[in-house]
């Protein structure tokens, strides 16, 4: 009897403390409401419900960062800088409330107060500050560094629009901005003391000290502010809160006056405007000589001004700049920031005064770099005009560079004279040109791929004479995501049924799910497996039907491909085998087809024509498919405009299969694929990127395999083989490639999509050709499968439970031991 007191005071105690935490966050929501946002609650919006709640969410997470960053000032730890381009951050408010363990509160506290809490979410836009996996693997890691008590900087740029807002218009993509700073936004705090001069152009002077030593001097012909804005990046548990810090352009002087007094507007606020220009908008096209030079202007800006930020913080802390490496690690994603290897040193050399060779031992031994693309591409380079008129001063310090780069090369190697031009920083073929790669490569003291094949393919390829140059430099760090955002937040049905089976653990231990495979295969366990599935599913069918009008069954077989539109991604082999399945059931429309419904998303850069022409044809072909009475609802074809994190939260629980059908070799890693598997769908894929590590976990036979291998693919390449071969031998794929290219689902304009199809015809360099028969006969293996049920959801429970190791919390502690050399508070 005592027991049972003892346990009914100590829920009576919990119950009282969870409602006096809901009292508290209702006042807080109140006074924000009132006092900050300046509203009566009884007329506040949706919109007006989320900014209160958020300004009372960032009091919280404020007070924990600040005291994070009196600790790691006064016990000297060592910080981590990770410059990125890109931010895919999404919305955050369910975030940082699930973080700071806060979110059911919350959403009491809303409900007593008769709001919605769902409509309060759905309320904020989205902070599209990436154009995919590339920025949302740094959202995710900024998250995993505070999860594990890293003191960690994210610097990038605070873009006033961010990647395009993507609209369908008669199956066309357009783009228009992206709205999400329109209204500002609650989460951010502007530093108006942290503000620094970034300069372009000019010329550099050269002088003698009285010591005989030879200086240069930059006097730049232009010169930006960077201002700074803070945004708090709540770790798990909020254990600690590390700062995004985003620049934003703005002119030293925002309007000539004499200009404007002489009626020239437009004039007087030249400045301002382009200025303006380097913060407006995420990757702006660079087919242009000006479109380049403002994608340099971007890079170099947020580059300079966070090496100074950081520069001016350690010397403000411990002094002497020879300590950086002890004290910051500097992490490089992809080319995109490589330029800081350059300003690294001109700021150590001209602002600084250190010789040579103390600024490139503190530069190397500081900085490190994650590629993240063989492509060569996407490799950037920059036209050395373009690059001696904006940065002359760091052109010099390249040459310099790269000079020691050679003769160290021609050291080590002195009877391979092709190899210099292979290795060397400037290319000097097709005109002459800074090759970024190069240059990351060879100041970091760390390279790493994020997948294993990725790796491997480094060092045999792309990187391969670098490699032997510096043999001990390249490393693996598979990618991971968060499973805070993509499993607890996105898919809370999946959630509870893990925590009662692998024990409440699990949403602060990853490795916890491991033990859900030993109930694979419970009966009881798969009905709710599959009925969290079909709930989500359910919660999809509602938005495609919102979005685009097409209404389908949440029971058929849920089809997805959301991705970046890119030719080596390969929707266009998707779309081939819809429209081979599509005869194929018009043909025979009695047969046991499985119910499916193909979805795909993701958006195509504005200057990427075919890229285009695909999203084009995948919504003829949905036009043609869904209005055909005689597929029923056999098969249908949805394209989701607008792909982001919201929407990518809905879609992901829903998925039964998920789509990984890059040419083998070209995809560096993903985190769609461990993203959906995480959360139940089977993987359809070639042997490329992490789904090789996928397999490897998951096991052959929970995961359908096909297509050309890395060697068979650069076998083919090599011989010059071309596609007539492959459709020679497959009537199917001959007929569908006449159809597509005839018309069949373009019949207002019979030749839309000729140029397309003919690009297969001849040099197929994506193999989509080759990998056809094979693809369509792994998609009869999902039916099958499908089909069998309960070896279906078994396997869907295999990939659940095998997951864990692709926590971004795991990739993140990786780079703390191997690279950045930062303790990891697990």
């Amino acid at each position: 009897m005592l027991e049972k007191r003892h346990e009914s005071s100590k829920v009576s105690e919990h119950d009282a403390a969870t409602e006096d935490m809901v009292s508290e966050a209702k006042s807080a929501i109140i006074s924000k409401m009132t006092l900050s946002v300046g509203k009566d609650p009884a007329f506040a919006t949706d919109y007006d419900w989320f900014l209160a709640c958020a300004l009372a969410a960032r009091d919280r997470a404020t007070l924990r960062f600040l005291e994070g960053k009196r600790v790691t000032a006064s016990d000297g730890k060592k910080r981590v800088y990770y410059l990125s381009l890109e931010f895919l951050i999404g919305r955050q408010l369910t975030d940082v409330l699930s973080n700071l363990s806060l979110l059911d509160v919350f959403r009491a506290a809303l409900e007593d107060l008769g709001v919605d809490y769902e409509r309060v979410r759905s309320a904020e836009p989205d902070a599209a500050l990436g154009n995919g996996g590339l920025g949302r693997l740094a959202a995710c890691f900024m998250e995993s560094m505070a999860t594990l008590g890293i003191p960690a900087y994210g610097y990038g740029i605070r873009y006033d629009h961010g990647l395009f807002r993507q609209v369908i218009y008669d199956g066309w993509q357009e783009e228009y901005p992206e709205d999400w700073l329109s209204f500002g936004t609650p989460w951010e705090f502007l530093r108006t003391d942290v503000v620094f001069n970034v300069g372009f152009g000019g010329s550099v002077e050269t002088y003698v000290t009285p010591a005989g030593i030879t200086r240069y001097t930059w006097h730049p012909g232009e010169v930006v502010h960077a201002v700074s804005y803070d945004t708090p990046m709540v770790g798990w548990r909020g254990r600690s809160v590390n700062p995004l810090r985003l620049w934003s352009a703005r002119a030293v002087d925002p309007l000539r006056l004499e200009l404007f007094n002489r009626g020239d507007f437009a004039g007087a606020s030249s400045d301002q405007a382009r200025a303006e220009a380097i913060s407006k908008f995420l990757y702006p096209s660079d087919e242009t000589p000006s479109g380049q030079e403002l994608r340099l202007r971007q890079e170099y800006f947020f580059v300079s001004a966070s090496l100074q930020d950081l520069l001016s913080r350690h010397r403000r802390i411990y002094g002497d700049l020879h300590s950086l490496p002890e004290r910051a690690a500097i992490q490089l994603n992809d080319t995109h920031p490589a330029v800081a290897i350059a300003e690294m040193m001109r700021l150590l050399l001209d602002e600084h005064g250190l010789p040579w060779n103390e600024a490139w031992a503190i530069t190397s031994a500081t900085f490190s770099y994650t590629n993240h693309t063989l492509l060569p591409e996407a490799l950037e380079t920059w036209p050395l005009a373009v690059f001696e008129r904006l940065l002359p001063r760091h052109l010099q310090i390249i040459y310099f560079i790269n000079n020691l780069h050679l003769e160290a090369a021609k050291k080590a190697f002195p009877e391979e004279p092709e190899l210099l031009r292979s290795v060397s920083i400037i290319d000097e073929r097709d005109g002459r040109k800074v090759r970024m790669g190069q240059l990351a490569f060879v100041g970091s003291h760390a390279i790493n791929g994020v997948s294993a094949l990725h790796t491997d393919l480094m060092r045999k390829t792309t990187f391969r004479d670098l490699n032997r140059i510096y043999p001990d430099r390249i490393q693996n760090k598979t990618n991971g995501i968060t499973f805070r955002r993509w499993l607890h937040q996105s898919n809370p049905g999946l959630t509870a049924i893990l925590k009662e089976v692998c024990g409440a653990e699990v949403v602060d231990n990853p490795e916890v799910i491991e033990r859900l495979a030993a109930h694979a295969g419970d009966s009881a366990l798969q009905d709710r497996i599959r009925a969290v599935k079909l709930a989500n599913k359910t919660a999809l069918a509602k938005v495609i039907a919102e979005r685009t009008g097409v209404r389908v069954d949440p029971a058929a077989l849920f089809d997805v491909q959301i991705k970046r539109m890119h030719e080596y991604k390969r929707q266009l082999l998707n779309l081939l085998e819809t429209a081979a399945l599509y005869d194929a059931i018009r043909a025979n429309p009695d047969a046991d087809w499985t119910p499916r419904v193909k979805i795909m998303a993701g958006k195509a850069a504005a200057s990427y024509v075919n890229a285009k022409f695909i999203i084009k044809l995948a919504n003829d072909i949905a036009q043609v498919v869904n209005n055909d009475p005689a597929v029923r609802d056999l098969l249908k074809v949805v394209f989701l405009p607008n792909y982001n994190v919201s929407l990518a939260e809905v879609i992901i629980p829903a998925a039964d299969l998920s789509e990984q059908i890059s040419t083998a070799g070209m995809e560096a890693s993903g985190t769609g694929n461990m993203k959906l598997a995480l959360n139940g769908a089977l993987t359809i894929g070639t042997l490329d990127g992490a789904n090789i590590e996928i397999r490897d976990n998951v096991g052959n036979d929970n995961i359908f395999i096909f297509g050309l291998t890395t060697d068979e693919v650069s076998y083919r390449r090599e011989r010059g083989i071309t596609a007539g071969q492959a459709i020679a031998a497959s009537p199917m794929l001959a007929g569908v490639l006449n159809a597509v290219s005839g018309g069949r689902f373009s019949p207002d304009d019979p030749g839309r999509f000729v140029q397309l199809i003919d690009g297969l015809r001849g040099a197929d360099r994506y193999m989509v050709t080759d990998d056809f028969d094979s693809y369509y006969a792994a998609q009869r293996r999902v039916d099958a499968c499908w089909n069998s049920g309960e070896p279906w959801t078994r396997s869907a429970i295999i990939n659940i439970a095998n997951m864990a190791w692709f926590s971004s919390d795991r990739t993140i502690a990786e780079y703390a031991r191997e690279i950045w050399n930062v303790p990891v508070d697990l």
